[in-house]
């Protein structure tokens, strides 16, 4: 199983160059149900084009970047925010598995129509979450990591987005889509150390069998 996944933008002034970066770990933890990952570039003229060439079983939407149509956006990249803009609605129409994670899941609910909002204490963190309701993927989840200072509220939602998980400050940690095969989640399953079983039973589940 090939699962495509998206690159931060890091500019590197020595080299005066704008470069795709992925944290090693996606592909080690997508190894760990025998997928593959495949590593998005940024800046294509086609990425639908490119994605159906590429013949992959879902896709992964990555940390990192500021949406650019954030006010005082830290370092973001104009052209990831199209190419994911262009790979999700391919996904729409295919009704490909999207896993959205952290900047990933601000990106589902942006492109969905919803909004975001800052957020504090979400930064470098660890902190409580609570289940919203009974699924069974997401009822066992208690802890989770933190990095990010944009986040969503209930009511920031976009309508086909259905929130799963909160943090005790209200905001949203985990949502669903009410037809497609789209998850967000805002904490970072790459970064655990070992992975948390939760969340790689998550992953495969979404890939292996596309379930809402």
């Amino acid at each position: 199983m090939r699962i495509a996944v998206t690159q931060r933008v890091e500019w590197v002034q020595d080299y005066n160059e704008r470069r795709d970066c992925l944290d090693q770990q996606w592909a080690v933890l997508l190894e760990q149900f025998a997928a593959d990952a495949v590593a998005v570039p940024n800046g294509l003229h086609d990425p639908q084009g490119w994605v159906a060439r590429q013949q992959v079983a879902g896709l992964v939407l990555t940390g990192g970047n500021d949406l650019d149509c954030l006010p005082s956006a830290s370092r973001s990249a104009p052209e990831r925010d199209a190419t994911e803009a262009a790979l999700l609605a391919w996904a729409v129409r295919t009704r490909l598995p999207v896993l959205g994670v952290c900047r990933g899941m601000q990106m589902l609910n942006h492109f969905l129509g919803g909004s975001l909002t800052p957020v504090a204490g979400h930064i470098g963190a660890r902190h409580a979450v609570t289940a919203l309701r009974d699924d069974p993927r997401f009822s066992a989840y208690r802890v989770v990591n933190s990095f990010h200072g944009w986040g969503m509220r209930t009511v920031d939602l976009a309508p086909e987005l259905l929130a799963q998980v909160c943090a005790e400050d209200g905001t949203v940690e985990a949502f669903t889509h009410n037809h497609l095969p789209w998850i967000g989640l805002m904490w970072h399953p790459e970064r655990e150390a070992p992975f948390s079983p939760l969340d790689t039973q998550l992953v495969r589940q979404l890939f292996e069998s596309g379930n809402i």
